[in-house]
C-alpha cells in the first residue's frame, strides 16, 4: 500500500535542535593542516544553522513534490514520484549517497522529468525512510527493495542512476533485476588495482595519477570511513547529543562546491530533527565490511558486463568489459579532489545513456 506522505517536523525537535546550537562548544583550531574540518568553517555553519537557516522554507520545497511512504521487508520506504507529461516516458530510479539524502536530486527533477518518469527513494536510515532494527541492510538487501518498490509502481521497464553509495545500490539493482532494469548510469565506479606489478605496468599516466590521488585520499581523509565500517554505535554516542559534532563528521565529506542551505538540510535530517544518529552508517558500513562474494557477469547500461570481486585495502574492484574495456582508467573516479557533490552536476549522461 502506497501512504502519502508530507515533511513536516514538529515544533519541538526544531527547538530542541536551536537550544542544542545555541549550547555548542567550538574547539580551538589545531596547529598545521589537512587535520580535519576547520573550527572557523564549523562555527560559521553554526551560527548560520541557528540564526539564519530556514527548516520550513525547506520544507516547502520538498514538498512540492508528490511523497509516499510502503513498507517493504519491515521498513516504510519513503520516495518522491514524480511522473513525466509524457507518457511513454522511461521511469528511472535516483539513488542517494552518503552523507547526502533525496535533497541531492531536488534540482535534477525539473530537468529529468520531461523524458523520465522519476522515483527518488531515501535508502533506510536516511532521510524518512524507516530505521533499520536489524543487521544486513547492505546494498543488495536496498536493491532488492528497489525492485519490489518499481514492481509495485507498476514498472516493468526502468533506468538505474546512483551516487556515491548510490552508485553501489544501482548497480547491484541492475544485477538483481536484469529482465527490468533497461540501463545503470552511477557516478563512481569503484575500481582498484591489485597488486600485481604486471597490472601496474599496464597504467598509462592518466591511470597512475588517478590512483595516486586515490592513495592521498585513503592515506589523509579515509578515517570516517575506517571508523564507520568497525564502530559505527561508538561514533553514535559521540554524535547524539551534538547536532555540531554531526554537522562536523558529515562536512568532512562535502566541498566547496556546495551551499550552506544543502549541508545543513542534509544534516538537518539526523542532527535533532530525526533522531537517527549512527543508522545512516549501515549501508556504508555493509559495503565495506564482509562483501567478498564473487558475483556473475551481468549487463549494464551501453552492453558493458561487469564483474566485482575482493579487492585491495579489504574493498572491491568492479571490473567492466565489453565497452569499457580499460577498466583500471576508472581507478581514480571515486576521489572528489574538492569532496562529496551532489550528483545534480551530472545530468546529461543519465539522459543520453538510457535513452539509448
Amino acid at each position: 500500500m502506497m501512504r502519502p506522505y508530507r515533511v513536516k517536523i514538529a515544533q519541538e525537535a526544531l527547538d530542541d535542535l536551536a537550544a542544542r546550537l545555541a549550547a555548542t562548544r567550538f574547539t580551538r583550531p589545531l596547529p598545521g593542516h589537512g587535520l580535519g574540518v576547520p573550527a572557523d568553517r564549523v562555527r560559521h555553519l553554526v551560527e548560520y544553522w541557528r540564526d539564519g537557516y530556514d527548516w520550513r522554507a525547506w520544507e516547502r520545497r520538498i514538498n512540492v513534490h508528490p511523497q509516499f511512504l510502503t513498507e517493504i521487508d519491515g521498513l516504510d520506504v519513503h520516495f518522491l514520484h514524480i511522473r513525466s507529461a509524457r507518457p511513454d516516458a522511461l521511469p528511472l530510479i535516483l539513488t542517494h549517497g552518503w552523507p547526502m539524502s533525496v535533497v541531492e536530486f531536488l534540482p535534477l527533477i525539473e530537468r529529468l522529468s520531461d523524458a523520465f518518469h522519476l522515483v527518488i527513494p531515501s535508502v533506510p536510515g536516511f532521510g524518512f525512510s524507516g530505521v533499520p532494527r536489524e543487521p544486513g541492510w547492505n546494498r543488495r538487501r536496498v536493491a532488492v527493495a528497489w525492485a519490489e518498490l518499481m514492481r509495485r509502481l507498476g514498472y516493468e521497464r526502468y533506468g538505474a542512476h546512483g551516487n556515491d553509495v548510490g552508485s553501489m545500490i544501482s548497480i547491484e539493482l541492475g544485477r538483481l533485476d536484469p529482465h527490468h532494469v533497461v540501463g545503470v548510469h552511477v557516478t563512481q565506479i569503484f575500481s582498484l588495482p591489485s597488486a600485481d606489478p604486471a597490472e601496474h605496468a599496464l597504467l598509462g599516466p592518466s591511470d597512475r595519477a588517478k590512483l595516486a590521488a586515490l592513495e592521498r585520499f585513503v592515506a589523509g581523509r579515509s578515517a570516517y570511513l575506517a571508523l564507520q565500517s568497525t564502530q559505527p554505535q561508538t561514533l553514535a554516542h559521540a554524535l547524539a547529543d551534538s547536532p555540531a559534532g554531526q554537522l562536523a563528521w558529515n562536512l568532512q565529506l562535502f566541498g566547496d562546491a556546495v551551499s550552506d542551505d544543502y549541508i545543513l538540510t542534509d544534516v538537518g535530517q539526523v542532527a535533532g530533527i530525526r533522531s537517527r544518529f549512527g543508522h545512516a552508517f549501515g549501508v556504508r558500513q555493509g559495503e565495506v565490511a564482509g562483501q567478498t562474494a564473487v558475483r556473475p557477469s551481468v549487463r549494464h547500461g551501453r552492453g558493458t558486463a561487469c564483474r566485482d570481486e575482493a579487492g585491495a585495502f579489504g574493498a572491491r574492484r568492479a571490473y567492466c568489459l565489453g565497452v569499457n574495456r580499460r577498466s583500471n582508467a576508472k581507478a581514480g573516479e571515486s576521489v572528489r579532489r574538492s569532496g562529496e557533490q551532489p550528483a545534480e552536476q551530472k545530468p546529461s549522461g543519465i539522459t543520453q545513456l538510457l535513452q539509448q
